[in-house]
């Protein structure tokens, strides 16, 4: 329901009225029917927007539907190019309306991208720059933009109807995963690496800093040879590949996705690595058997809070005594209660809806309890959120470049769906609300546990 500003009492603050919203309404439609018979829905639209605009004085420029520039003409350009957008959010209210629009085309960016917008907004304190907005006139023109149709729910198809359960069905990853091996090759840096890079050097390619990654998880886990490395949600293999070639382990992968493991599959035998990498289409919870070592890099995030259970009594299961496990997860911050924690923010809520369906985030805290609770002793926690951020910022700039072919093997609508994804999560690790974690840790036993006394192995 709208709120709109009182009309009875100057000191109840602007957009908060006592009155009833319909009321409003059909004083406004009395006092204004002269205008309203004149002015168009399209007309107000440019109106509230340019107002707003005006007001809030962001640095980038924002282009309408009729062509009409508001703001600085040089550098990047908001495009709102359907002026049934505005009376779409003012109905709908959600983040679901800009993702579609966005997926839509109804908004996009000319002469830059979403990290151009973003970091050119207002620098101003929004509470304060709001109290300057025309209220007058958004009063006459916001309610005549709801009169003037319903502002129909877009649907792209691309959100999961289902996608609110705790923990990725096989169908869900499909979902995220198999959406094209080639599609993903287009901003993934040559090994086909799909989670966080570790930048030795913030200037490093992205194949560097992948390589260095792989090579600090193999180093984290005190490789050697003849050990044997279960990698959960192993992806195209990256990990046990580099793993096999340049420590001499015998690696076990497992992934629900179809596509990554056929081209996992021939990446291995290309390499000639058939008889030491095995990769088995099946959940963790089903593997038997004991390994040296085990590896879950960026695939937890699907496990769901409702497994919790099942996947760390699964861990301790398939891990020798005394074996080391690395876990390597994005986690939410922490709250200072259990129902606040439990709320999901309207991004966090878009993520799972659209990207990764059954996905759920904990926190660190919930992460080193839940190994402390199932037979594992915490070695090492390092926060990589940094280095996400700045990978996630160079997927969306190599997808960005590649968007025609990304057209071609996805479609437009998944392609822009992904460049907002990749973008909106780098913001979100640059501004520190997402978090990523290794955390190291042993089967617990008693005497000296595989971990050297000090970490100078690590940094060399």
């Amino acid at each position: 329901m709208l709120n709109f500003p009182c009309l009875c009492a100057r000191s109840v603050p602007p957009f908060r009225c006592c009155l009833n919203p319909y009321v409003v309404l059909k004083y406004l439609r009395g006092q204004n029917s002269q205008e309203a018979k004149i002015t168009s829905i399209e007309d107000r639209s440019s109106r509230v927007i340019r107002n707003i605009i005006s007001t809030l004085e962001p640095g980038f420029g924002v282009r309408l539907w009729s062509g009409e520039h508001i703001g600085p003409t040089a550098g990047p350009t908001l495009l709102i190019n359907d002026p049934a957008l505005l009376r779409q959010l003012i109905m709908r209210p959600k983040l679901d309306t800009i993702v579609e629009g966005w997926i839509a085309k109804s908004i996009d960016i000319d002469n830059g991208s979403l990290f151009d917008i973003v970091s050119l907004a207002s620098k101003g304190k929004l509470k304060k720059q709001l109290k300057n907005l025309p209220k007058w006139q958004l009063l006459k023109d916001i309610p005549a933009l709801v009169l003037g149709g319903r502002g129909q729910k877009r649907d792209s198809g691309l959100a999961k109807d289902n996608a609110f359960v705790s923990g990725s069905s096989k169908e869900a990853i499909t979902h995220h995963y198999d959406v094209s091996n080639a599609f993903y090759r287009l901003f993934l840096d040559e090994r086909m690496v799909y989670t966080c890079a570790y930048f030795t050097d913030w200037s490093n390619s992205l194949d560097q800093a992948q390589e260095d990654k792989l090579e600090l998880i193999c180093r984290k886990l005190r490789l050697k040879p003849g050990e044997t490395l279960l990698d959960i949600g192993c992806g195209w293999g990256s990990l046990l590949i580099y793993a096999a070639k340049h420590f001499g382990v015998t690696g076990t992968g497992v992934t629900l996705s179809e596509a990554q493991t056929a081209l996992a599959r021939e990446r291995i035998a290309a390499e000639g690595l058939s008889d030491k990498i095995t990769i088995h289409i099946k959940s963790y919870e089903h593997l038997e058997g004991q390994f040296d070592k085990i590896s879950s890099i960026g695939m937890f995030e699907h496990v769901g809070a409702a497994n919790h259970d099942t996947y760390f009594s699964s861990m301790n299961r398939l891990l020798k005594p005394g074996g080391l496990y690395l876990h390597h997860a994005i986690t939410r911050r922490a709250k200072r209660s259990k129902s606040a924690w439990r709320r999901k923010t309207p991004e966090n809520r878009a993520i799972i809806k659209y990207i990764f369906p059954g996905g759920e985030l904990d926190h660190l805290g919930m992460s080193v309890a839940n190994l402390e609770m199932y037979g594992f002793e915490v070695h090492d926690v390092e926060n990589l959120r940094e280095h996400y951020a700045r990978t996630t910022h160079l997927w969306a700039e190599r997808l960005r470049a590649q968007y025609a072919d990304a057209i071609n093997e996805a479609g437009e609508p998944q392609t822009r769906l992904w460049l907002l994804y990749l973008a909106g999560v780098s913001i979100a690790f640059a501004r520190g609300t997402m978090q990523i974690n290794q955390t190291l840790a042993s089967k617990r036993m008693r005497g000296m546990s595989a971990v050297p006394q000090t970490r100078e192995d690590l940094y060399k």
